[in-house]
């Protein structure tokens, strides 16, 4: 039986090209790429061409760029990493309730390190107050953390006047952008971003890998120590197949993503014009400052938990994967507005270009079916 796969916020399928160029590098190309021969040379001409495709489509420069082992690393290592650095810049972080929960449960463990942390509400939309964002800034403010994309409802937060702000205010800027790189157009300079991640299952490269962007003004203490690899920021040997499909990932969205983008936004309005058609069904979040690929929608009577775990040829989510397993209700919807019954009637629809519109059909027919039933 094959599975209609609408989950993509969770994971993309690697790419055939990108795994192409990878398979060299677990059986021919396979030196260490730290060490100097010939056969280590080849591997870290491989990785630095990997990191010039990926500093290409965030527009950095190449030694910006570190590679990490995907974006919980990355956070932790840019919110860790700069608090211990910085100390003597300031003590206050702003972040916002909506935020994944690798930065969440980050910004908790600074608190019990003595570091003070505000977190922004959010209106119905999903989106902050650039209000309340210049409001929480204070003489001891050194980080304002925001995510480009909500992995849960796909709502834009206004990243270029956050970087704006943060700029005039001399204020270090780091952005969890996960769900927006390949998705939509990033230029870390253009928004005045000092500090950004994401990872690479999440655009069509494996899984495994991912990328901290660190402005080379931002002064990191290092995660890990040893080898003394990525400028001695992030030690331990170079992965480099995957480093490789990552890079070619970055590539490969550089050069398709208006068409890729397309696509998806007629897949998108396909999807929610077939979604209104179900009684009472609401799409979570701003409809104007939204990823197309995102949609989450909520429905009077319908029990997402229970649709997901007995449906055998849809693969969905009602909330990130990566707390999929804890049983509670959405912090997103939650700090939204909606309450616990609403958050449990709210299913995550995410989709890619390969999506067609007969697999849309059936998945809207089988939630009716679903809700006639009950």
């Amino acid at each position: 039986m094959s599975i209609n796969y609408f989950d993509n916020a969770s994971t993309t399928k690697v790419d055939s090209r990108v795994l192409e160029v990878m398979l060299p590098y677990f059986s021919e190309i396979y030196g260490n790429a730290s060490s100097n021969h010939d056969f280590g040379k080849e591997s870290k001409q491989a990785i630095e061409l990997s990191r010039k495709q990926v500093s290409k489509l965030i527009n950095c420069n190449e030694g910006e760029i570190i590679f990490t082992s995907g974006a919980t690393e990355s956070i932790n290592f840019a919110l860790k990493g700069f608090v211990e650095s910085n100390f003597e810049k300031g003590n206050h972080i702003i972040t916002v309730k909506t935020e994944h929960k690798a930065v969440l449960s980050t910004c908790e463990y600074l608190e019990t390190k003595g570091v003070e942390v505000t977190y922004l509400d959010v209106d119905k939309d999903g989106l902050i107050s650039i209000h309340d964002l210049k409001e929480a800034i204070r003489n001891d403010t050194f980080l304002i953390c925001v995510m480009y994309v909500n992995n849960e409802t796909g709502v834009i937060q206004p990243v270029k006047e956050i970087g704006t702000i943060a700029k005039k205010n001399s204020i270090t800027f780091f952005c969890d952008a996960t769900q927006a790189v390949g998705k939509i157009k990033v230029d870390v300079n253009e928004n005045n971003i000092d500090l950004l991640c994401f990872s690479g299952h999440k655009l069509n490269a494996p899984k495994g890998v991912g990328v901290l962007y660190k402005n080379k003004n931002i002064e990191l203490t290092p995660l890990f120590h040893g080898g003394g690899q990525e400028n001695g920021l992030r030690a331990g040997t170079y992965n480099t197949p995957l480093i490789v499909g990552m890079g070619k990932a970055c590539e490969i969205a550089f050069n398709e993503l208006e068409k890729k983008t397309d696509i998806i936004e007629s897949k998108s309005d396909f999807l929610i014009q077939e979604i209104k058609n179900i009684a009472g069904s609401i799409i979570v979040g701003n409809e104007n400052y939204r990823v197309p690929n995102i949609i989450d929608v909520m429905i009077p009577g319908f029990d997402s938990t229970i649709f997901i775990s007995k449906t055998k040829n849809f693969a969905l989510s009602n909330g990130s994967a990566c707390t999929s397993q804890i049983i509670e209700s959405s912090h997103v919807l939650k700090a939204m507005g909606f309450n616990d019954a609403e958050c449990n009637q709210s299913v995550r629809i995410s989709i890619d270009k390969e999506i067609t519109e007969s697999q849309i059909k059936e998945l809207v027919e089988t939630i009716k079916a679903e809700i006639k039933e009950i």
